[in-house]
């Protein structure tokens, strides 16, 4: 339960910083989190339920309201407090419903964004203090933001998962010339991954894609928590 809490608060944080990313994810996983109640009001935990409904209708209200005025070009800066409050919000919902696990399928793109982070969420690669895309005036478009650090100084787990992820064409990693030379890497989270992809994007465009790959994930989470419930879930 512990691990559940501190995963919902901080996976939503660092999936953050654009206008409306944040309060958008949260409302497509509550809502996803309401029809799974919805649709199970009519088995045997009913009550469990019952009580996250009463839980989850406030919070959706609330934050559709602060969506409407986060979204691009935002008035208001949600910050910190909202990722913490949404993610505790979750936990509470999961853990007092008694569906942790259905819980964390709705999370597939956090979770996502955290497996590709974790080298730099535990230090095997440089991670400066913000890894938000750069903006270009000039454009109006985001760019991947970067980190640069001397290959050769880094713990080899940190060395081997950047060279195993621009073989897969994760990362985008560049060396200078010369044994002493400064490696670049675009910073790990999946905002710079989209940007990597389909190059400079306006801001409003790498949310909606985010969101829609939110909205697609709790799609997929729907198909294995009911036909494929029994692959998953019976074991």
């Amino acid at each position: 339960m512990g691990l559940l809490a501190v995963f919902c608060t901080n996976a939503i944080n660092i999936l953050a910083g654009v206008n409306g990313l944040e309060v958008g994810h949260a409302l497509v996983i509550g809502t996803s989190l309401m029809l799974h109640n919805l649709l199970e009001l009519w088995g045997p935990l009913r009550e469990t339920h019952l009580f996250s409904l009463y839980l989850l209708l406030p919070f959706l209200g609330v934050s559709a309201a602060l969506l409407y005025h986060n979204w691009y070009p935002s008035a208001v800066f949600v910050g910190d407090t909202y990722c913490y409050f949404a993610g505790m919000t979750f936990a509470v919902i999961g853990i007092l419903g008694h569906f942790s696990k259905t819980m964390l399928l709705f999370f597939l793109p956090q979770i996502a964004n955290f497996l590709y982070s974790v080298p730099q969420l535990f230090h095997l690669v440089p991670c400066p203090r913000h890894r938000l895309p750069k903006y270009d005036p000039d454009t109006d478009r985001l760019h991947m933001s970067t980190t640069s650090f001397r290959l050769s100084s880094l713990p080899w787990p940190g060395r081997l998962y950047l060279h195993v992820c621009r073989a897969l064409g994760l990362v985008q990693l560049t060396t200078a010339e010369g044994a002493h030379g400064l490696s670049t890497c675009n910073n790990l989270t999946i905002i710079n991954l989209v940007i990597k992809f389909c190059g400079p994007l306006h801001e409003k465009t790498v949310v909606l894609a985010l969101l829609g790959f939110q909205v697609a994930c709790s799609g997929l989470a729907f198909v294995v928590r009911y036909p494929l419930a029994s692959l998953f879930y019976d074991v």
